[in-house]
C-alpha cells in the first residue's frame, strides 16, 4: 500500500492580499516530484449556538438571516466571524454573538474545533454554545452587515437542516457537535 508523503514548501509567493485572506502560491516537493498548490491564509473563525432556555417555553436558538455575497442569497445562520489577531477564540465568540444578535452570554462553552477546508485553507473554526443570554438591544454588526434576528425552537433545527433551510456547513457542523453532547429534546 502506498503511503502519503509530506510535501516540503520550496518557495511561496503572495498573489492576493486582503484583510479577510491572503492567497499564496506554493511550490512543493516530495522526493523527485514537484507541484504547485494554492493556499488561502485566513484568521481563525468562530461560530456560536446561542441558546435561550427558560422554564416557561421550549428552548430556542437565536439565528440570524443575512445576505451572503458568495451565494448571492439570504442565509439562515448562527452568529460567527473572524478571531481578531491576539484575541482568544472564546472572547471572539462572545463578541460576535453580541455584535450580530444584541445578546450577551452569561456562559459560553466550546463544543469543538473543525478545519473548514484543509485542502486550501490554513485556519480552524471553533464552535461554541452560549447560554444564560441577556438581550441588550438590536444587533450592531461590523458596520457592513445587515442582520435579522430570528428565534427558532431548538426542536425544529434538525428538520430545518434536513429541508435545506439551514445549509451553511459550519452551522450544520456546530449542531452536530451540540447533538452529540446534548441532543435536541
Amino acid at each position: 500500500m502506498k503511503r502519503v508523503r509530506p510535501w516540503r514548501v520550496e518557495a511561496d509567493r503572495s498573489v492576493f492580499d486582503h484583510p479577510l485572506l491572503n492567497v499564496e502560491m506554493q511550490e512543493l516537493r516530495a522526493g523527485a516530484d514537484r507541484r504547485e498548490a494554492l493556499v488561502l491564509r485566513s484568521a481563525d473563525w468562530v461560530n456560536v449556538i446561542p441558546l435561550i432556555e427558560s422554564g416557561e417555553q421550549a428552548p430556542a436558538v437565536v439565528f440570524i438571516r443575512q445576505w451572503r455575497f458568495g451565494r448571492a442569497e439570504v442565509s439562515l445562520e448562527i452568529p460567527g466571524g473572524i478571531v481578531e489577531a491576539g484575541e482568544d477564540a472564546g472572547v471572539a465568540a462572545g463578541r460576535e454573538l453580541h455584535e450580530e444578535t444584541g445578546y450577551l452570554a452569561g456562559r459560553i462553552e466550546r463544543l469543538g474545533v473543525v478545519e473548514p477546508n484543509p485542502a486550501i485553507f490554513d485556519n480552524v473554526c471553533s464552535l461554541w454554545l452560549a447560554r444564560d443570554l441577556v438581550p441588550t438591544g438590536d444587533p450592531i454588526g461590523d458596520g457592513s452587515e445587515e442582520l435579522e434576528v430570528v428565534l427558532v425552537p431548538l426542536c425544529e433545527v434538525p428538520d430545518r437542516i434536513a429541508r435545506g433551510e439551514i445549509r451553511h456547513s459550519l452551522v450544520v457542523t456546530a449542531f452536530y457537535f451540540f447533538a452529540q453532547r446534548y441532543g435536541f429534546s
